[in-house]
């Protein structure tokens, strides 16, 4: 998971003027540290006790999650429907197949049971899917298949002190700003178990009126997968995007 796609280097100039910031999944909690909602040795603890229960809850079910690129005539929610038909068809009790990330128009991350996915693999032509690729995970991510990882994360942040952040940070549940500490409680819980709404955050993010400047963004940490996204949700907003590596030296920035 990235860290947080709208921050900046370690440079005063930028930091002070920072007005917003996102995390994809896990991503959540670096954002709302640079926002001053957590802290840093908390969050951790937190991210810490978050994967372990997420990575047991992987191993009770064979589950996955596939990436799929789409067509204008795909319907991703027929889709999951018949590889649940599927799955229940095979004797799979209860079974999970449902879009767990939205990344840009066009692409989706689909999680849930292995029979359901390589259903899916197999019928790539009848639901009008131009590719798919699984990813290298251990489990269906942001499905209710994490439903046993809620209550862990759930009592570490009812002891942690939460801020309101000091600027906006956006929430993968709903692409809003979270507005207080019960709130950030509240949906990075149901994070764990609802998709990540990565599009409709990066149109929340920069939504604004014709003929207004975009701001500056950056991402920072390994990778720039998050830009690429970008790029495909706003091509305008993606011409004003660096990228920081962790690596980097102080003030350094990657066109």
């Amino acid at each position: 998971a990235a860290g947080p796609a709208l921050t900046a280097p370690l440079c005063p100039q930028v930091l002070a003027s920072c007005v917003a910031a996102a995390g994809f999944s896990v991503g959540e909690f670096a954002a709302l540290v640079f926002a001053g909602a957590m802290d840093f040795a908390q969050a951790l603890h937190a991210v810490k006790v978050r994967a372990e229960a997420m990575q047991e809850a992987s191993e009770a079910v064979p589950s996955g999650m596939l990436s799929v690129i789409g067509r204008p005539a795909t319907n991703y929610k027929l889709a999951c429907a018949e590889a649940r038909q599927h799955c229940e068809a095979l004797g799979v009790p209860d079974p999970v197949c449902q879009v767990s990330t939205y990344l840009f128009p066009d692409s989706r991350v689909i999680a849930g049971h292995l029979q359901a996915l390589e259903y899916l693999q197999a019928n790539a032509r009848k639901y009008h899917f131009a590719r798919t690729k699984m990813l290298p995970v251990s489990g269906a991510f942001h499905t209710r298949l994490m439903q046993p990882a809620v209550e862990p994360l759930a009592e570490v942040l009812r002891d942690m002190d939460i801020q309101k952040p000091l600027i906006c940070v956006y929430s993968n549940v709903d692409s809003k700003k979270y507005m207080h500490a019960e709130h950030i409680r509240k949906l990075l819980v149901k994070q764990v178990v609802s998709p990540v709404m990565w599009e409709q955050t990066m149109h929340s993010v920069y939504e604004r009126r014709q003929g207004t400047e975009f701001p500056y963004t950056y991402e920072v940490g390994p990778g720039k997968q998050l830009g690429a996204i970008l790029k495909k949700c706003n091509l305008k907003a993606w011409r004003q995007y660096k990228h920081v590596d962790v690596s980097e030296d102080e003030g350094e920035a990657e066109d």
